[in-house]
């Protein structure tokens, strides 16, 4: 039966890239021998540190209020911790008023990219891109410009600057890139900042997956610009530092005027973010750091264990193009796209990986010859495990 009537510009929109893959599996045996190995999505499966879990517990017994509606904007004291937590981390003066609390980092790029562009207007992707972001643009009717990176997945400012026409509304930067997996220097992020605010566009800088970081100290200085606010909005998950995940919280760092403008999108679509993920995500600033330290050095150590063991991959013909947080992004050596190849690696070598081609424009070919793997819920067992079955693939 045909569904009528149906936004046009949402039967374009592909389908969720993860939920596509996991269809892959419907009807394939893994044996106890040979267990699925995951590298589809970037998303911890353990649950949080049980420390958390018991403040969660004891907020939802004890605290009536985390039951209700809160400010649109988020908790007071999440927002002004998030301030202090962005102060030193990067420098600068983030006050509590230029922070946003959203259900999810994804809904933090969606309202504030509801604020910045309409339908017939152009932002600028860089390739492989982050893809609910073009799913996002995509349903709304806005035209996604890709710009292609080169062959260490690193934007170069100047040929951004050549794809800005009177319709570009933003730039998006995702840092540690997902999924590339690279971390883009900081002269390279301030370049793009001075490029943004010298053509009227704003900047969005994805950081998602910061507390993963490669090198210590801040990765760029763009809070110590006093003006930063007149060009640059900064993205964060809570999720992913934390494990929650299910709980759905994220975070906007912009200015108040673009926040008062933000705050009409979420009204009208969750309200507020949920309350005890929020009181989750408070606890975690105030309590956490050191867990989260040895979060950190443990997925740092998994990216060590990629990037050591791939030699035995590269004599094949594999190409490692980018690791780093959660993500290993690689070019595979067989005469075959990518999609094809990881429906094949599902069933002959127990892989559940993403192609390359839900990640780039339909028209070119880089991502036929691409894969992103998301290695942070493997341990160096598992990585060795994955190298193994991939070394016995021949197509």
């Amino acid at each position: 039966m045909t569904l009528r009537p149906l936004n046009p510009a949402m039967a374009a929109t592909e389908a969720p890239p993860v939920m596509e893959a996991r269809r892959w599996l419907e009807g394939v045996h893994f044996p106890p021998d040979r267990p699925l190995i995951n590298v589809s999505q970037a998303a911890p499966v353990d649950p949080p540190p049980r420390a958390l879990r018991e403040a969660m517990a004891e907020a939802a017994l004890t605290n009536d209020a985390a039951h209700l509606y809160g400010p649109v904007l988020g908790l007071p004291a999440l927002r002004e911790a998030f301030a202090r937590n962005c102060n030193a981390h990067y420098g600068g003066a983030v006050t509590a008023a230029q922070v946003c609390i959203t259900a999810g980092c994804n809904q933090a790029f969606t309202s504030v990219m509801a604020t910045l562009a309409g339908s017939g207007d152009e932002v600028i992707l860089p390739t492989p891109w982050y893809f609910n972001h073009k799913m996002w643009l995509d349903m709304t009717g806005v035209k996604t410009v890709p710009l292609a990176t080169d062959a260490a997945l690193m934007p170069d400012p100047d040929r951004a600057a050549a794809l800005i026409t009177d319709r570009t509304r933003a730039i998006v930067l995702v840092t540690p890139n997902n999924p590339g997996g690279v971390e883009y220097p900081a002269e390279l992020i301030r370049a793009f900042l001075d490029l943004a605010r010298a053509r009227g566009i704003a900047l969005i800088v994805d950081e998602t997956y910061r507390d993963f970081h490669g090198t210590p100290g801040a990765p760029h200085d763009l809070f110590r610009d006093p003006d930063w606010a007149d060009t640059l909005i900064h993205l964060y998950s809570f999720s992913k530092s934390y494990r929650l995940t299910g709980h759905r919280v994220g975070a906007m760092v912009a200015s108040t005027e673009r926040l008062a403008e933000v705050e009409k999108f979420l009204d009208t679509v969750a309200i507020c973010a949920p309350q005890i993920g929020q009181i989750a995500a408070l606890w975690g600033i105030g309590n956490l750091g050191q867990w989260l330290a040895g979060e950190r050095d443990e997925i740092l150590d998994r990216r060590a264990a990629i990037a050591q063991g791939f030699p035995a991959l590269a004599a094949r013909g594999w190409r490692l193009m980018g690791v780093g947080a959660y993500f290993a992004y690689v070019e595979h050596p067989f005469p075959i796209a990518s999609d094809d190849l990881c429906r094949r690696m599902v069933r002959d070598a127990g892989i559940l990986a993403l192609p390359g081609t839900m990640f780039m424009p339909k028209d070119d070919p880089a991502g036929a010859r691409q894969l992103r793997v998301a290695f942070a819920n493997l341990d160096r067992a598992g990585i060795g495990q994955f190298f193994a079955r991939l070394q016995g693939l021949g197509y």
